[in-house]
């Protein structure tokens, strides 16, 4: 058995739901899938709008979007269903949906503020509304699907637009409202990336919560697989926007996929790892568009890892953009203990995360987003020493198996980096991850001159800055 999880744009209009069901109607014959579904790509983006123009008094507006909101879901249903009947119904339940969000927005206008609370059930519309059009589709062309609720199941904290499930409770609901379901042999249909507290209030993952949703799930069922089906074939070799020959990776293990992960790749959720880890089940990231293409496997499975071609250290180059370089220079660092604890605790106190770090006698370099960077935290920082700030930054990172022991990669690594200007250099604390920092600009000529040097198979030109740069 498998859970199945569709992207937003693997459901984001009625051609892309119907390939995403054909896709589930082809594994039903090896077994009833459990199906988890992202809101239609734009959605929630544009739930979002609508909560904070409701928030800000501008009703007309937050009604207009809601608007486009039921037009793109009856717009699906006229595209994937053919019975009059069962078009109607569902045109009512799409216009239940968007009267309670606009009776939602109009609320939020009055009382004038928005929670994180209120956010949390604006977004969970998305995922309602598209598992709602999906499971009437399947059933419509004749594979047994129920349609669940995932907040009878998926009960979390109250931690609002971040919650995280209490996982006793949610793995005796799945036993008791899943299981069944499937052992019947009909296919669950089910959202990603919402919950509900015990109270019964909406909550949310956080974004990129459906695939999180969708491990949780694999491992409380002890699935035999986690299926994530996205636009891409798989975990890219780079991200394809930068080098248009990147590849799909067939295979790669879980730590060098969660490092990935942290470092900057969208194909996954930085904490989808975690509960496939728990379970050892194999994680396999599918391209909607061509089901029959082999994707990329993640797993730590000894025999799967040593049946398949597994060649080459260097799996990804992994980018993060939109950093800063924070730099703190203080005499008081040397020879001193208890500096570092210090300057720690200034990020811990304004809850700032730090993404990559390197050190010497006096000074210390990090980096952190530059949306957390503010003027209390500089304050507080330059109270221990001297600070210095880089913005328009980004962190490009090298992830491959055993790189800290494998001779010469660091060589290869900085020998076609040697025309780009490094802002920082530090070696992760895996054995997984060397990583650079650039400026922002020079992000393509960075990646390209990392992928020609590890995956081209040929001789590669050392890059040279345009004149004038």
């Amino acid at each position: 058995m498998a859970v199945m999880k569709f992207g937003g744009t693997s459901v984001g209009t009625a051609k892309a739901m119907q390939q995403a069901i054909a896709i589930v109607a082809g594994q039903r014959r090896t077994g009833v899938p459990l199906v988890v579904l992202s809101a239609c790509s734009g959605i929630t983006n544009k739930l979002i709008q609508i909560a904070e123009a409701a928030g800000a008094g501008r009703i007309e507006e937050a009604l207009a979007r809601v608007g486009e909101v039921r037009k793109h879901h009856l717009e699906l249903v006229d595209g994937l269903i053919t019975g009059e009947a069962l078009r109607a119904e569902l045109a009512e339940k799409i216009d239940a949906y968007v009267s309670h969000l606009e009776m939602l927005s109009k609320g939020i206008e009055i009382v004038g503020e928005l929670t994180e609370r209120s956010k949390d059930m604006f977004c969970s519309f998305g995922e309602l509304l598209s598992t709602t059009v999906f499971a009437a589709a399947m059933n419509e062309q004749g594979h047994r699907s129920q349609w669940l609720d995932i907040r009878q199941v998926m009960i979390t904290d109250d931690r609002y637009g971040f919650a995280r499930p209490i996982e006793e409770i949610c793995e005796a609901k799945v036993a008791g409202l899943i299981r069944p379901v499937l052992d019947s042999g009909v296919i669950v249909v089910t959202q990603g990336y919402i919950g509900s507290t015990e109270a019964g209030k909406t909550t949310t993952l956080g974004r990129g919560g459906s695939d999180l949703s969708a491990a949780l799930l694999g491992a409380w069922l002890h699935d035999d697989s986690i299926q994530i089906w996205t636009d891409v074939d798989g975990v890219m070799t780079c991200d394809p926007r930068l080098v248009a020959e990147a590849r799909s990776i067939r295979i790669m293990t879980f730590s060098e996929a969660a490092e990935l992960a942290y470092l900057g790749a969208k194909v996954l959720h930085p904490d989808t790892i975690a509960p496939a880890v728990r379970k050892n089940i194999p994680v396999y990231v599918l391209n909607t568009w061509h089901p029959d293409s082999k994707g990329t496997l993640i797993t730590d499975d000894p025999a799967l890892l040593s049946g398949m071609s597994y060649d080459g250290l260097v799996k990804s180059i992994a980018v993060k953009k939109g950093q800063a370089i924070v730099n703190v220079r203080s005499n008081r660092m040397f020879g001193r203990h208890g500096f570092m604890n210090e300057l720690f605790g200034v990020f811990e106190r304004f809850g700032v995360s730090v993404e990559m770090i390197s050190t010497s006698e006096v000074s210390v370099s990090l980096t952190v987003d530059d949306s957390s960077v503010s003027e209390p935290l500089i304050h507080a920082l330059s109270a221990i020493g001297d600070v210095e700030l880089e913005h328009h930054v980004a962190t490009v990172s090298v992830v491959g198996d055993n790189l800290r022991m494998s001779k010469g990669v660091a060589g290869r690594i900085f020998a076609s980096l040697r025309n780009v200007n490094l802002r920082m250099i530090s070696q992760g604390a895996s054995e997984i991850n060397v990583g650079v920092v650039v400026d922002e600009h020079d992000v393509a000529a960075a990646v390209s001159a990392l992928h020609c040097e590890f995956f081209s198979g040929e001789q590669c030109g050392i890059f040279e800055k345009p004149a004038g740069s």
